[in-house]
């Protein structure tokens, strides 16, 4: 939608085709946020991070993957890309999350202060018969049940501070306005979302719904010329003489392609567009390009419930009283580690023998009344809550066997199939060191990347000892946001040969390129924030390449 909204503004003649009957893909699911060092809503405040240090940041967590060109092109882009949709149209009001770090602010170049962009909720009655449309969460909340970008971090911290409880009386304001009202409003993904189609309709830029893309069309030189679409069960061709943008997504569902990449992973716990097969990818490779990291993806460690339903494990493993164990029973990462980190560290020990996938999350009843843990909300039993309350266990967790509980060690043990031995050593050394305040085996606390969702009444907000039984151990899967490896492009989103060639009138950017993260993850919103820039920079591509052959056209002539 942003590469649409970019080449509409050109002066191109666009049209979009998305494959199933809803719009919004992954992003539409997701937390919403865009990685922009520099972005305009940073430089209202007065903050700008500098462009060089973000480079050599972006340089060292991609580790050499990363072409230069691209990098510096997302760096300088992303910027011009926000400021370019705030100009576009109204329906862009974005704001800076100060404080969410990015993933490895202590580098050259992290800021502590992050870069992670939102865009405000909006009543999604504003979509008017479009918002059927507009792809839901599989796990819908109740009405009036939504979070504003700045406000999940107090809502963790609802035993902890007043700002917590002050977040839970909106919640319950905005169920009772949904309810006398009629509120339709979304928040993070959902708004973001929202936003790029209203600005699209008021373009009045098409959107062809249930359109599958078949087929690439390419000329006698290999030139990408069209694309082959099935519009109301016809396949029609669809001149695009001036470009193809490939943004389909990755290949998140297909699992047996996904087997075929990283054999380890055998199930589809993942998190993005159920539309999400590959197409796009697969599209690209017919006329000739080539691929790059295919066996990676956004992982994020996960909880699956035994309905299928996915979620994430987030603030839980930064949660103070808590450990991770794998099959040894031992720890094996800082629990606190950003979450491609975490899923990096579960594949790795997985291929040495040892099962960490799953693995478990090992807490107690204090923090069970303390903090919220899956869902759960640390308060008195609410009759007809949306939400589990009380403090007990919910007993359909219990029967899931997703949720294990003892009152001791060896019992807790035998439960999740771990030594009884290891896991009482493991736990004795834990308390050792939440006591002392200092995780000496993983440095778990030490980044404030780790501190965000932990408890800030204590000195160490990720550390604190397991207290008395019962003990409560949480399965814990490898969940992802969707694959992020894909076709290969240069600076422009140019897709690529093997050999470094242009397959000319082929662009792709988000999942279904090669991410430009390489196999990292720079802070919250490194998927979105280049899936938008490089939808920009490709559009301008174009048009500046229409430009260029025009002006020499002209030049001939004379």
């Amino acid at each position: 939608m942003t590469a649409a909204l970019t080449a509409d503004a050109s002066g191109l003649d666009t049209l979009v085709v998305e494959k199933s009957n809803y719009f919004g893909g992954s992003t539409a699911l997701s937390g919403g946020g865009i990685w922009v060092p520099g972005a305009p809503a940073q430089r209202r405040e007065g903050y700008a991070p500098s462009p060089d240090g973000v480079v050599d940041y972006l340089r060292r967590i991609t580790d050499g993957l990363v072409s230069d060109a691209r990098i510096r092109q997302y760096v300088e882009a992303a910027p011009q890309m926000m400021e370019f949709l705030e100009q576009l149209s109204p329906w862009f009001e974005f704001v800076w999350k100060p404080g969410y770090a990015d993933y490895y602010p202590e580098l050259p170049g992290g800021s502590e202060l992050g870069s992670t962009i939102n865009v405000p909720p909006i009543d999604l009655r504003t979509l008017a018969e479009e918002e059927q449309h507009l792809l839901q969460p599989l796990a819908l909340a109740p009405r009036g049940i939504w979070l504003g970008p700045k406000e999940l971090r107090s809502f963790y911290q609802v035993r902890q501070s007043w700002a917590g409880k002050a977040v839970l009386v909106k919640l319950v304001w905005r169920m009772v306005r949904a309810r006398v009202f009629g509120d339709r409003i979304a928040a993070i993904g959902q708004s973001l979302a929202a936003r790029l189609r209203l600005a699209m309709k008021d373009r009045g830029i098409p959107l062809w719904l249930e359109s599958p893309m078949t087929q690439l069309l390419t000329d006698g030189n290999g030139s990408v010329t069209g694309a082959v679409v099935v519009k109301d069960g016809t396949a029609q061709q669809v001149c695009a003489s001036r470009g193809v943008i490939l943004a389909s997504g990755g290949f998140d569902h297909d699992l047996a392609w996904r087997k075929e990449q990283l054999p380890i992973v055998d199930h589809d716990w993942s998190f993005g567009n159920p539309a999400a097969t590959g197409d796009g990818i697969r599209a690209g490779q017919q006329v000739g390009a080539g691929t790059d990291l295919l066996d990676e993806a956004w992982w994020f460690p996960a909880i699956q419930w035994p309905d299928g339903r996915m979620q994430f494990m987030l603030n839980e493993r930064m949660m103070p009283s808590q450990f991770i164990v794998n099959g040894d029973g031992k720890r094996f990462i800082n629990e606190a580690a950003p979450y491609m980190d975490f899923g990096h560290a579960m594949i790795e020990g997985q291929k040495s023998g040892v099962t960490h996938i799953p693995c478990w999350l090992i807490t107690d009843h204090r923090s069970w009344n303390r903090y919220v843990i899956a869902g759960h909300l640390p308060l008195p039993k609410i009759p007809g809550a949306p939400v589990p309350t009380g403090r007990k266990l919910p007993d359909a967790w219990l029967q899931s066997g997703v949720v294990k509980t003892a009152n001791s060690w060896d019992e807790l043990a035998s439960q999740i199939g771990v030594p009884p031995a290891a896991l009482q050593e493991t736990a004795a050394r834990f308390n050792m060191l939440a006591r002392s305040g200092h995780d000496d085996d993983f440095n778990r606390g030490d980044s404030v990347y780790d501190n965000y969702y932990g408890d800030p009444t204590l000195k160490n907000p990720n550390l604190y000892p397991l207290c008395k039984p019962p003990y409560y151990a949480f399965q814990v899967v490898l969940g992802d946001l969707g694959t992020s490896g894909g076709l290969r492009t240069d600076e422009y989103a140019r897709v690529l040969r093997a050999d470094d060639t242009v397959v000319r009138g082929l662009y792709a950017v988000g999942n279904t390129a090669a991410p430009v993260m390489g196999r990292s993850y720079a802070g919250a919103g490194a998927t979105i924030g280049p899936a938008m820039t490089f939808g920009y920079v490709a559009a301008k591509h174009i048009a500046n390449e229409i430009r260029t052959t025009t002006t020499e056209s002209a030049s001939q002539r004379r």
